[in-house]
């Protein structure tokens, strides 16, 4: 009997699996044993080509090349996985292995992660299939027993492939597209661009709101702030406060309505990453990141998850965890019996089940783990005790007064059971986080109808009508998900932009390219990305029609619609935004302005600004830039450079093959010719350094 080759997502999780398969014997790059041999992948060690592996003229920009369709997509292994790659190639063709297991992340894109090794490494062998929702040894055992066929499985690949190459074909061709017609980088992507237009259209919403003043009067009745109606100028506001001087205010209604707020659901990751982000002031990447860390530490379930609830099988499993959230967590008996019906709903469970702690937490210690990995699994500890406890119940209470034909209002509540909202204020007291203003409202002396009071020190208050909120990742991640919603049947099985799992990188990716900023908490458009989506057009940005692809993805993985009419509609859609944008006039180009500089050219004296392909002198004098000793710079090091001043350099190699550390110093310019591996003459400037080695440490220091 030979060996089964179980591939991971990550070493950490192969690391995981091996100890609960008792597989124990490590070797370079996989661990090996029981029948076992267990590798791994780095995240994606394959990737689509650039366009130069289908022509090499490609590599130059221009209208004429464009669109660019490749007829059979061709793939590139990363340079940095490499190593890990032939590992895996190797081990695939090891006559003694039978059968291939895919045990990366149970979803779309692990799914693509192992299948483009398997198809790149030219492997024929059988293909199971692992599905985990839970890192405990258990369940990765009972995984391992229940492995499922890979067939299973091709469908939710061709929607990974369709992902893919969809968001090549919108990301190299628009950006193409927009860069050479305005000359100047301008990234255009698939999900990312319409995330943007929603951030560009609230900011234009703010900047063209006009506040308009109102004017109220508030009066105090027997320990009550009440206030009229709002009124467009002081005048009339100010008529009420001397009626109010005058003449008694009687109350004439008291309107008590006991009211009660449901429960919430269990976390799916959007709704914890908006709740780490409001009560924490975490991003969306940050949440992601501390909860995969929880979730490789055994200590929460599958994060990526777009469901808020249980299989219908696992109500002991949520008993268990509400016992040992109460006793590892809370430090403290369960003083409830929770209601774990609520939570289950095995048809509102797709590829994985919502967020729960798991039973590892009750040999973990909270205090051990970091900051942010402690308030996320605090976050998602309470919010089982949260969605299985009582509804939070009150006592709404409205009061309407009379001066005189003026009316004014009063409202408070007072709290008949607290129900979830107690496990809410243990969190927040926890962590000593404020209360939301909701739960501030307090509650109002006991009045009665036809009570009549004076001296109610009456006074007029100036308000101001306010613009709409700046989006936070909270608040765009609410509408990232509902994106499209109002437009969509109620069946459609997905709606918004991205998923779950993409929408952190697809906030970060705004931000890294200088489309978005922080401001606090706020996220906020800058100059290049208002003018961005002030160019495109609706065919990029729409987040309806993106909503609709990411819909179509959903049912491209559940088998309902053919991978060909999903690209078919993609292509269609570039191909038409060629066409429609084939040039821009010069007061057009101009609206981006010319690039900043970073320094000037220790040649000529130039401009040195970042273009689309890096560094360059404006004057174009052949100084080369943007390398030193063969490594390219990034911008921060070409500025020290051209500022005179000095940059390390790591891992440089001597002429026999030896790499060393070293400062590089510039000492002016000199010239450089060579003849490359094309054949070519390469000729040009470029700087002279002096260098500088940095101390060795003797041993025992």
């Amino acid at each position: 009997m030979g060996y089964k080759l179980v591939v991971t997502e990550k070493p950490s999780v192969a690391r995981a699996y091996a100890d609960a398969l008792g597989v124990k014997n490590a070797q370079d790059g996989y661990i090996e044993g029981n029948g076992y041999i267990i590798s791994w992948c780095v995240g994606h060690l394959i990737e689509l080509a650039q366009p130069d592996a289908y022509d090499p003229a490609l590599k130059k920009w221009s209208y004429n090349s464009l669109p660019i369709m490749p007829g059979n997509w061709q793939y590139e292994i990363k340079k940095d996985t490499k190593a890990q790659f032939k590992v895996l190639k190797k081990l695939m063709h090891d006559k003694d292995v039978d059968e291939t297991i895919c045990a990366t992340d149970a979803g779309r894109e692990g799914e693509l992660i192992f299948r483009l090794v398997y198809e790149q490494a030219g492997c024929d062998k059988p293909i199971k299939r692992l599905w985990l929702s839970s890192m405990e040894e258990s369940a990765i055992r009972e995984g391992f027993a229940n492995l499922k066929p890979g067939y299973m499985y091709n469908d939710l690949y061709q929607s990974a492939l369709c992902r893919q190459q969809a968001d090549w074909l919108v990301g190299i061709n628009g950006t193409r597209l927009f860069t050479v017609l305005y000359n100047r980088l301008l990234k255009v992507g698939r999900v990312q661009t319409p995330t943007l237009a929603m951030l560009v259209d609230r900011d234009e919403a703010i900047r063209t709101f006009k506040k308009e003043p109102f004017y109220t009067c508030h009066i105090d009745v027997n320990g009550m702030e009440a206030v009229s109606d709002k009124f467009k100028t002081e005048d009339e506001a100010m008529s009420v406060e001397g009626c109010a001087v005058f003449n008694p205010v009687r109350i004439t209604k008291v309107e008590e309505e006991e009211k009660s707020i449901a429960q919430p659901r269990l976390y799916d990751l959007t709704t914890l990453q908006r709740d780490a982000n409001r009560i924490f002031g975490f991003t969306a990447k940050q949440t992601l990141d501390y909860t995969q860390s929880l979730y490789e530490k055994r200590l929460c379930t599958y994060p990526r998850t777009d469901s808020q609830f249980l299989s219908d099988d696992m109500g002991q499993t949520a008993e268990d965890v509400i016992g040992a959230v109460f006793k590892s967590v809370l430090k403290m008996p369960q003083d409830y019996s929770p209601d774990i019906g609520r939570v289950l709903n095995s048809k509102k469970v797709t590829d994985h089940h919502a967020i729960i702690p798991t039973m590892e937490i009750a040999k973990q210690d909270m205090d051990a783990l970091a900051e942010g990995e402690k308030k996320i699994l605090s976050l998602i500890s309470y919010r089982v005790l949260c969605a299985t406890s009582g509804r939070h119940i009150y006592k709404s209470v409205k009061v309407e007064l009379d001066c005189d034909g003026f009316k004014f209002h009063a409202s408070g509540k007072t709290v008949i059971s607290e129900g979830f909202k107690k496990y809410e204020k243990m969190l927040r007291n926890r962590f000593k986080v404020k209360a939301d203003a909701e739960d501030e409202e307090k509650s109002l002396p006991v009045v009665h109808e036809g009570q009549s009071f004076r001296e109610v020190n009456p006074r007029v208050v100036e308000g101001f009508t306010q613009p709409p909120k700046s989006f936070t990742e909270d608040t765009l991640l609410k509408y990232m998900e509902t994106a499209g919603a109002s437009e969509m049947d109620d069946d459609v099985e997905r709606k918004g932009l991205g998923t779950p799992a993409t929408r952190a990188d697809i906030i970060e990716k705004l931000v890294k390219d200088g489309f978005v900023k922080r401001d606090k908490k706020k996220l906020v458009p800058t100059d290049d990305g208002i003018k961005l989506i002030t160019i495109l057009p609706d065919a990029v940005k729409s987040p309806q029609m993106t909503a609709d692809w990411e819909n179509a993805l959903v049912l491209v993985s559940k088998g309902e619609m053919s991978a060909d009419a999903f690209m078919k509609g993609i292509k269609d859609m570039v191909t038409e935004l060629i066409k429609t944008y084939s040039s821009v006039s010069e007061e057009e180009k101009k609206m981006f302005g010319s690039e900043e500089a970073i320094g000037k050219c220790p040649k000529c004296g130039g401009d040195v600004v970042v273009g689309k392909y890096g560094a360059y002198c404006t004057e174009k004098c052949g100084m080369s830039i943007g390398y030193a000793m063969g490594r390219k710079l990034d911008e921060e090091q070409i500025k020290k450079l051209l500022a005179g001043e000095k940059i390390f350099m790591k891992g440089l190699k001597s002429k026999k093959g030896k790499s060393y550390d070293a400062f590089l110093k510039p000492e002016g310019v000199e010239a450089y010719d060579y003849t490359n591996k094309d054949g070519e003459e390469k000729s040009g400037f470029q700087f002279k350094f002096a260098f500088e080695f940095p101390e060795r440490k003797k041993k025992g220091e």
